[in-house]
C-alpha cells in the first residue's frame, strides 16, 4: 500500500507560480512511476504530468508543456510539480498518483494509488 498526501495548493493570480508536493508513505516510491492529474469543476479528471522511476522519462500534457515541471526525490519519497505562468484554466483539484510500473502511463486507470487532492485556484 502507498499513501499519498498532496500539499502546496492555494490561490494565485494569473501569471503566478505554485509548487505542489506529494509525500508518499507505506513503501518507497523509488521503483515506481508517479503522475499528476487534475480535475476542474464539471470536467473529467485529466492527465497533467508523469515521471518514470528514475526521473529520466517525463511526460506532459500539451496544455502545460513549458510551464509545468515534474520532479522526484526518491530519498525523501516525494514528488513535486512546479507550476509557472499559471492561467485561470489551470484551476482544478490536483491529484498525485502512483503506478506500480517503472514507466508511467498517461491514463488514469493505470494508476494504483491516489492522493486526496489539493485545490489550485488561479484568478484572472
Amino acid at each position: 500500500q502507498v499513501q499519498l498526501v498532496e500539499s502546496g495548493g492555494g490561490l494565485v493570480q494569473s501569471g503566478g507560480s505554485l509548487k505542489l508536493s506529494c509525500a508518499a508513505s507505506g513503501r518507497t516510491i523509488s521503483r515506481i512511476a508517479m503522475g499528476w492529474f487534475r480535475q476542474a469543476p464539471g470536467k473529467e479528471r485529466e492527465f497533467v504530468a508523469a515521471l518514470s522511476w528514475s526521473g529520466e522519462t517525463r511526460y506532459y500534457a500539451d496544455s502545460v508543456k513549458g510551464r509545468f515541471s515534474i520532479s522526484r526525490d526518491n530519498a525523501k519519497n516525494t514528488v513535486s510539480l512546479q507550476m509557472n505562468s499559471l492561467k485561470p484554466e489551470d484551476t482544478a483539484v490536483y491529484y498525485c498518483a502512483a503506478e506500480l510500473r517503472l514507466v508511467p502511463s498517461l491514463v488514469e486507470y493505470d494508476y494504483d494509488y491516489w492522493g486526496q487532492g489539493t485545490q489550485v485556484t488561479v484568478s484572472s
